[in-house]
């Protein structure tokens, strides 16, 4: 039987992988998920580096070797990571030379603390887009309101982003608003108007949130139990196609018509956090109801194993969203707030990469 991830693309869907390890690129890891897989890419993040660096012995050798060169925890970090990134670019880059740059991406993310400054993001990107000198490299910002000041001028200068800690329907519009905005500048200003970009809509992290609150309601009374159950575990894929159903309405504009008339290429949706948590839920329940043309989904090993294994791809992302939308109005019936959600959760996501970076520097202080 085909391997369903290797059918995704043929329903417009990339897969990426959401790791990195060193191995990967020495063992021939990251080269079998490409060719049995039909991968298109790599995301990364503080923990994932946290994760990889201080939870194995692949680093050991580099560490010690930088910091005989006299080089400080922030710099041993940076190197670390700029390598990883630029090999893995690599194996990238024949799918991003014959796609037009569509395929192969790998993706690099700034610090964590740089999340409410946006003067000090766009400083960094333009650091690491060039220290890492490879042309299929992500450089991750997350899309906070500082964030999204960023990515808008980083695109009109010609870095590709991945706009990450996506969460809410009001701020990813801002964010398809800030591409569409830069590429209108290029455009006038005789630039190619066709930088790379994709925004990261994360999906499990909003379930964990909602399904304790409708469990609460649930406790209250007989209605509100049926009614809450019908919601549970739905709110994260339902607030997605949503954000679909938006992107496909700017795709229809005059204003879009004009923009890939001039060889714009979309900003596809990225689904992303898509590692189912609940044990009662299905393991690949943030993939098969989100495939569509022009996406792409980012998995944990595990979520790419259990797809591998019991995949059934269609292109469903555009079934049910009037449903979606009227159970997002149940949601706001029963008095849960998902605009105020969301925004928590963007708070919180910046604050789970910060620990494991800072964690990872403290590792990294005493290794060397």
């Amino acid at each position: 039987m085909t391997n369903p991830l290797a059918r995704l693309p043929e329903l417009g869907q990339s897969v990426y992988v959401d790791e990195i390890r060193r191995r990967w690129l020495e063992d021939g890891t990251l080269e079998t998920f490409v060719q049995r897989d039909a991968v298109r890419g790599v995301t990364s993040n503080p923990a994932i580096f946290q994760k990889s660096i201080a939870e194995t012995s692949d680093y050991q050798t580099a560490i010690r070797d930088l910091a005989r060169a006299g080089h400080d925890v922030p710099a041993i970090y940076e190197a670390l990571v700029v390598e990883d990134i630029a090999r893995a670019a690599d194996v990238f880059r024949p799918q991003w030379d014959a796609s037009d740059g569509r395929y192969g991406w790998v993706s690099l993310e700034v610090s964590p603390h740089l999340a409410h400054d946006a003067d000090g993001t766009v400083r960094e990107a333009r650091h690491l887009f060039a220290r890492v000198a490879r042309p299929n490299v992500f450089i991750k910002v997350p899309g906070t309101e500082a964030g999204v000041q960023a990515v808008r001028t980083l695109l009109t200068e010609g870095i590709p982003v991945n706009v990450t800690l996506l969460f809410g329907l009001a701020r990813y519009a801002e964010v398809l608003e800030a591409h569409l905005a830069a590429m209108e500048a290029r455009a006038a200003a005789g630039e190619r108007p066709n930088v790379a970009s994709v925004a990261s809509f994360f999906l499990s992290r909003i379930d964990v949130a909602i399904d304790p609150m409708l469990d609460a309601l649930a406790d209250q009374s007989s209605d509100l139990a049926a009614r809450a159950e019908r919601l549970k575990g739905r709110v994260a894929v339902d607030n997605a196609k949503l954000a679909y159903a938006h992107w496909q309405n700017v795709m229809q504009s005059d204003r879009w018509a004009a923009l890939a008339k001039a060889g714009t290429h979309p900003q596809r949706l990225l689904w992303a956090s898509t590692g189912t948590k609940n044990p009662a839920y299905s393991p690949v329940m943030y993939v098969e109801p989100l495939i569509g043309e022009e996406t792409v989904n980012t998995m944990p090993t595990g979520t790419l194993d259990a797809y591998r294994d019991m995949g059934d791809p269609a292109s469903r992302i555009g079934e049910g969203v009037e449903d979606a939308r009227q159970r997002l109005g149940e949601l706001a019936a029963l008095g849960i707030d998902l605009d105020e959600v969301t925004a928590t959760l963007e708070a919180e996501g910046v604050a789970k990469f910060v620990t494991p970076f800072d964690d990872l520097m403290k590792t990294l202080a005493e290794a060397v």
